[in-house]
Order: C-alpha cells, then sequence, then structure tokens
C-alpha cells in the first residue's frame, strides 16, 4: 500500500472512530479501520483486564470463524498463554523503547519449552488464517490492550513494515479511545444528579419520552413513581444544609435499592427533595409493591419525615396516555394528594373507580396551586 493510501486509511480509520456514538462503535470502528488499512481478512480490539489476569476481546470483525461473535461476551483468554504481552509491553517498553507492533505466522515456532505451545501461532492455524500483525495499544501512559488483524492462508504474509504501519494504527485507535472516554465521562455527567449519583432530570425526559412512544406502538407498561422527601427543610433550616445533603444521599440510596427490585428500572433525583422511579415493563401492581416498601424504608431513616409517593401507570384506569406529560401529571398528582393527606402508603393514579380524585386533579388545567407546579414541568 502506498504512503498516499496508508495516509487515508488512517484519517478513515481515525473519523470513523470520531463518528461512534458509543464504545461498542467505537471498538467496532478501531478494529474495521485498521482491517482494511491494513488489508486484513479479520480484526479484533482486546483490552488487558489486569485484574484479572487477562486479555478480554471487545470486537472481532470481517471474516469470523464459528466460535467468534462480533461483540463477545466471555471471549478472554489468560495472559500467560501471550507471554509477549507482558514481557513486550513491560519489559521492552519500560527499557526506554516504544511499544511497537510485531508479526506471527501460521508457519512459526509452535513449541518452545517443553509442554508450552505458541497460542497466537496454534490459532492462526487452527482458524484458517496465515499470519496476524499484532499492536499494544497504549492509553493514558499504560498498556491498555492490543489490536490484532490476520489474513488468510495464501495470502501476502505480513511483512516488517506492516508491523511499523500496525504500529501507527495502534496510536490512532488510542487517541480515538481516549476522545470515546471523555465523551461517555461528558454524557454520564450530563445525565447525572452530581449529589445523589442516581440519574438526573435530563435522563428521565428522555427515557420516559421512549418509555410512552414504546407503549403506544407496543402496548408495554409504563410506570412512574414520583416522591418528595418530607422534612428536608425542617432539617435544613435546624441541623444546617450538610445534613439535608446527606438525607437526600440516604433516601437516593433507598430508593437505588428499592428501583433494583424491579428490572430496568430507572431512578433519579429530579432536584430539591424531588425523586422518580421510572419502570418499563414490569406490572403495576409490582410496581406499587415497591413503593410501598419504598414508603416504609423511607419511614426508617434516622433524618426527615418519610416520603409521600404517587404512582400512575398505563395498566390502570387513568385514560389514554399520549405523551410523557400527561403520565407525569398523572404520578405527580398521585404524589400530591399523598404529601396533603400526609399518606404513609403509595396514592396510585385510577384506583378510586371512575371519578379518581387524582385522575381529575391531574387532568385540570395547570395553575400555580395545580398539580404540575413544580419545577419538572420544564420541557414537558
Amino acid at each position: 500500500m502506498g504512503d498516499d493510501k496508508r495516509l487515508a486509511a488512517v484519517v478513515a480509520l481515525a473519523q470513523g472512530m470520531a463518528a461512534a456514538h458509543t464504545p461498542r462503535e467505537s471498538w467496532r470502528a478501531a478494529a474495521l479501520g485498521a482491517c482494511r488499512a491494513l488489508d486484513g481478512s479479520f480484526a479484533a480490539l482486546s483490552a488487558w483486564e489486569r485484574e484479572l489476569g487477562q486479555l478480554r476481546v471487545l470486537v472481532n470483525v470481517g471474516d469470523r470463524t464459528a466460535d467468534e461473535r462480533e461483540f463477545p461476551e466471555d471471549e478472554a483468554y489468560p495472559v500467560h498463554q501471550f507471554p509477549e504481552i507482558t514481557e513486550f509491553l513491560h519489559e521492552r517498553w519500560a527499557g526506554g523503547g516504544g511499544p511497537g507492533a510485531w508479526v506471527e505466522t501460521a508457519e512459526g515456532p509452535a513449541a518452545g519449552r517443553p509442554g508450552y505451545v505458541h497460542q497466537r501461532v496454534a490459532a492462526l492455524r487452527r482458524r484458517g488464517r496465515g499470519s496476524c500483525v499484532v499492536a499494544p495499544v497504549v492509553l493514558h501512559g499504560r498498556a491498555w490492550g492490543e489490536l490484532y488483524v490476520a489474513r488468510p492462508l495464501r495470502a501476502a504474509v505480513f511483512e516488517p513494515a506492516d508491523a511499523e504501519f500496525a504500529t501507527v494504527l495502534a496510536a490512532v485507535v488510542a487517541a480515538g479511545l481516549a476522545q470515546t472516554e471523555r465523551l461517555e465521562e461528558a454524557r454520564r455527567l450530563a445525565f447525572t444528579d452530581s449529589l445523589t449519583g442516581l440519574a438526573n432530570r435530563r435522563a428521565v425526559d428522555m427515557r420516559l419520552d421512549e418509555a410512552v412512544e414504546r407503549h403506544r406502538a407496543e402496548g408495554v407498561a409504563v410506570s412512574l413513581v414520583v416522591c418528595d422527601v418530607n422534612g428536608l427543610k425542617r432539617v435544613n433550616d435546624t441541623l444546617g444544609h450538610a445534613v439535608g445533603d446527606r438525607l437526600l444521599e440516604r433516601f437516593g440510596s433507598v430508593l437505588s435499592l428499592c428501583g433494583a427490585m424491579l428490572p430496568g428500572a430507572l431512578v433519579a433525583r429530579l432536584g430539591g427533595d424531588e425523586f422518580c422511579l421510572l419502570a418499563v415493563g414490569p406490572p403495576a401492581d409490582d410496581v406499587v409493591k415497591v413503593a410501598d416498601e419504598l414508603c416504609r424504608r423511607a419511614a426508617e431513616l434516622e433524618l426527615g419525615d418519610g416520603v409521600a409517593c404517587g404512582v400512575a401507570s398505563t395498566e390502570d384506569p387513568i385514560g389514554p396516555v399520549p405523551s410523557a406529560r400527561r403520565l407525569f401529571r398523572l404520578a405527580d398528582a398521585a404524589q400530591y394528594r399523598a404529601k396533603a393527606e400526609r399518606a404513609t402508603k403509595p396514592v396510585v393514579a385510577g384506583r378510586e373507580g371512575p371519578d379518581d380524585p387524582v385522575v381529575r386533579l391531574a387532568d385540570e388545567p395547570s395553575t400555580e396551586t395545580g398539580a404540575e407546579r413544580r419545577r419538572f414541568r420544564g420541557r414537558h
């Protein structure tokens, strides 16, 4: 491959990783870009998990064999099977050299010391490949993993110049992975409440919109629990805001624990003393049971005065739910009633017959004193 083609391949790899929106997309773009740049038939990106002493395969692309999945869940190899990982990345690199790539061929030595089989050579033969180039990936000054590109039998064997080029590609991959990490961290911060570590209002906005669309298209059950921590103002005024923050953190932990009882539930702090739980799929009765457990546990907290809790589910007789806004108004109206009545159990919208007061309250025009008076009402 000429210099111009190689430069174009490097640019294409970098652009592919830059366009990725998730770590998986980034891994796949890295492997595909390297495979094309080196005229390979197969490529893989693997991460070195030091704490487990293994090389975990993140993605396989190209001509995969029957035992190679694109995104394997459990394909990992003990590092001791690949001694060059520790020898090359530590002894040679730590000695002052850069982390360069190397070439293996199916014709290479399959035996070293007694009882030892060179795993890469054995794998090439087993999978019908003729040669491979292995390039260490270094991220933040540490060995992160490796980029692996193979060619089939009877194809041209990789040469030392290919290994040099693979070293360049691995550096581009490392830069792309660093960018993905930064983007993931930015996304995490954008959708996380800094005090409790739960999801924030923005995350609920997005997930609730998606959930209601699924409900309209597939009939999936969507349930929303809205909570208001009682006594926060009293705690802040008498014991200080640091203690108030501790109450919010403690309740956030209780909410997280209860949310774990519902598969896939999202637990969030909406702001101030308001929290919510969003469940997509579980029956409404299961959600109400969890809300009841939440009320019980919140009442046992050392600080505060328990929690006012409202529930709204598309499985209950609440009328049509054309938008996320209506479901939230219903859950909020139920919570408002629970607070007004000092209820120790959740109030559930739609369970008091045709003239359910919670449904009537939710469907009233919004006013300053109505159900939809709190800050969450922003976008919906």
